[in-house]
């Protein structure tokens, strides 16, 4: 018997376990094996949140001198203190790796994405690649909070500079920043985060890009404007500090009002269709209130975003942000982004594909490489999700609704999870100690994760075998493929359709391995690989039977999406939404996911914490919510000429390098500047369609 086929102690972990599992051939759930020695390169240098930033005025302000000369001297800019909100938010020197940097050069990004357009929140990708991340500010902020003491940790101000709780809880109270300014000059006020809350947030017609509905932020929550720069928040729950996680990228993020509301339906003639695409990409200077703005776009090609001259943040000595200039983004492949920027002719990468490790790792090593990479932790994994609906949500067919009833099946799940050989999985994308075994749920390796509080179902043909058959499946016309049984889906082969993004060789890869394992269990399994904007509204929408997906933030750090890691709302999980009636058809031990989950926003108390994350690790594995499938380290690419780039930045923790990283206080010393900007000494134009940089 295999070495895994050791059971946990107890009696309770076998409670949804067949009575099969003790048969001699087959193997008992166990605790996974441990990740395999790796060690991370870079360790952060831990500080407060005050360390880092504070709002307040500054005696003096700077900027670049041409843009004094070309347009503050012309006439066509105010000077820079009367661009500035009343407290800009100042970064401090003290933590910046390289100290106060210097105006000036590009960063060039490659990315495999290709943009639908501006309006981020009505569901509109802009490529990805960090293309939004460059563009969006958010009431709060969360990625730079892998430096962040442990015991400090909360999420950072941004466009709210403080907030106060009521005497009793319910109520939070959150100050905006006061004379702020979109890019093309136009004020920043409650106006716009009103729209975005009632307007695309509760407007069930509207789906903001990264998702965020009315649940996200509580169920029940109520959001009012007090005056132009005052918000309150009024929740069931007392003091759920976890809401404000919600409040950073990518479920806060206000749109410019002053553009988006006259082309709402609720105030124009629009459909909700024309609404999201009045803005296309060739639509330039789109309004931001991000260190950069779109000027140029030419498809399949290049967006190229210049430096935003209304930013409100500073350094300590009054310098606007940013320092770069401008921000380049070629529109290739994913695979290319690697390739290019550890050549040099791209400038950052997140190095994630596992494929191109040990080339990166090669070509990195030579002393007169143009980039220099660092691996983090293993803050990367891929999850094989069954659809768990069974309400409608999707409008399945016959045989889909065969299937999601399948999926609710804890034995057909035990099976599928069982005929997963994880340790080929990770060695096809990339052999050495990168990839670990990932039965699913939290991350080893990562705050809340818990051992022994992790079911394990070892890769085991023969177990996974008896579970199907125990799910009532088997094959009756003799060709090596489990049918339904008569009277349903005509008796048919079991066939699964599996969602996946071609854009990404890996996610490709994952696909391959999981069709040709199941193969071998006896179910026909059929890709359905889309482009990722695709992928995402065939995700979204429910048409789908399994879906990989690569996971989000919440099974790493738990506190950021916290509400995602159960279905807490009618539109939350990715694999189980609610059908037109808008309820929830949750299994018992997903009502108890939900529980678990809102018990750990409700309260703050640390120790109660960990015990709640014990509890829901277990629901999820031992019930199998999801497949897990791989987890592995990710890798920061960026050229040797950038400085300021904080030690131990991971590529995705609370968020993804681009934003980790503080783009806004990167630069490049001036013996190191390069001639490589496309439109140097310009600013956005007016916003409208081909409106390009202006000199």
């Amino acid at each position: 018997m295999s070495k895994h086929a050791i059971a946990l102690g107890g009696a309770s972990l076998l409670l949804g376990v067949s009575l099969i599992a003790t048969q001699a051939q087959t193997v008992a759930p166990t605790t996974p094996p441990d990740p395999p020695t790796f060690a991370a390169q870079g360790t952060p240098n831990f500080v407060g949140i005050s360390d880092i930033q504070e709002f307040k005025a500054l005696p003096e302000y700077h900027e670049p001198s041409w843009v004094t000369e070309k347009f503050v001297d012309t006439g066509k800019l105010p000077p820079v203190a009367e661009r500035l909100p009343k407290e800009p938010l100042v970064y401090k020197a003290s933590n910046m790796a390289d100290g106060i940097g210097v105006y000036g050069d590009v960063m060039r990004h490659v990315i495999g994405g290709r943009p639908e357009g501006w309006n981020y929140s009505a569901g509109q990708s802009q490529g990805w690649g960090g293309i939004d991340i460059g563009l969006s500010e958010c009431l709060t902020r969360t990625g730079p909070l892998f430096e962040v003491k442990a015991d400090e940790l909360a999420p950072m101000p941004n466009l709210a500079k403080s907030w106060d709780w009521s005497e009793d809880g319910h109520e939070l109270t959150m100050h905006l920043i006061e004379g702020a300014k979109w890019s093309d000059g136009e004020p920043f006020t409650s106006d716009d985060v009103m729209f975005y809350w009632n307007d695309e947030v509760l407007d069930p017609n509207v789906t903001p890009l990264n998702g965020a509905t009315p649940e996200t932020f509580g169920e029940g929550t109520t959001l009012e404007a007090l005056d132009d720069y005052t918000i309150k928040w009024t929740f069931k729950d007392v003091r759920p500090e976890q809401y404000l996680y919600q409040m950073a990228y990518g479920t806060f993020c206000p749109g410019p009002a002053h553009l988006l509301k006259p082309q709402h339906p609720k105030y124009s003639d629009n459909t909700y269709e024309q609404f999201k695409n009045a803005f296309p990409p060739e639509y330039m200077s789109m309004p931001t209130m991000g260190a950069w703005a779109p000027v140029t776009y030419r498809p399949d090609d290049i967006i190229v975003l210049r430096r935003n001259p209304y930013y409100w943040k500073v350094d300590d000595q009054g310098n606007q942000l940013p320092y770069l200039d401008e921000l380049e983004y070629r529109l290739s492949t994913w695979a290319d982004r690697d390739v290019q920027a550890v050549a040099g002719t791209g400038d950052f990468s997140n190095l994630e594909q596992a494929e191109s490790y040990v080339e990166a790792l090669k070509r990195s090593a030579d002393p007169s490489a143009p980039a220099r990479l660092a691996f983090g932790a293993r803050t990367i994994g891929y999850t094989l999700y069954p659809n768990l609906s069974a309400n409608g949500w999707g409008e399945p067919d016959e045989r889909g609704q065969a299937v999601r009833e399948l999926n609710r099946n804890l034995d057909f799940r035990q099976a599928v999870t069982s005929a997963i050989d994880r340790q080929s999985l990770g060695e096809a994308l990339v052999k050495g100690p990168f990839t670990a075994i990932y039965p699913g749920g939290l991350y080893a390796g990562t705050t809340y994760y818990d051992k022994d509080s992790t079911v394990y179902y070892p890769f085991s043909l023969e177990t996974a075998k008896e579970h199907l058959k125990a799910a009532g499946l088997e094959d009756t016309d003799g060709n090596g493929l489990v049918n339904f049984p008569a009277g349903t889906a005509g008796g048919g082969d079991v066939e699964i359709t599996l969602l996946a993004n071609s854009d990404y060789a890996t996610d490709k890869n994952l696909v391959e391995g999981v069709v040709a394992q199941m193969e071998r269990l006896g179910l026909r399994v059929i890709p359905n690989t889309l482009a990722g904007t695709q992928r995402d509204a065939t995700e979204q929408s429910g048409k789908f039977d399994w879906t990989i997906r690569r996971n989000q933030s919440e099974l790493i750090t738990v506190v950021k999406n916290t509400v995602a890691l159960a279905p807490t709302g009618p539109r939350i999980s990715w694999h189980h939404r609610a059908g037109a009636d808008d309820t929830l058809d949750l299994l018992p031990w997903e009502q108890e996911m939900v529980d678990v989950v809102n018990k750990f926003i409700a309260t703050n108390d640390s120790e109660e914490r960990i015990g709640l994350m014990k509890q829901y690790q277990k629901l999820y594995t031992e019930n199998v919510n999801g497949i897990g499938l791989t987890q592995y380290p990710g890798a920061l690419i960026i050229n040797k000429r950038f400085a300021n780039i904080p030690a131990g930045t991971p590529i995705f923790m609370f968020n993804w390098a681009e934003d980790n990283i503080i783009r806004e206080r990167v630069f490049v010393p001036k013996d190191k500047q390069s001639d490589f900007e496309l439109f140097p000494q310009t600013l956005p134009g007016a916003p409208g369609i081909g409106n390009g940089p202006v000199s």
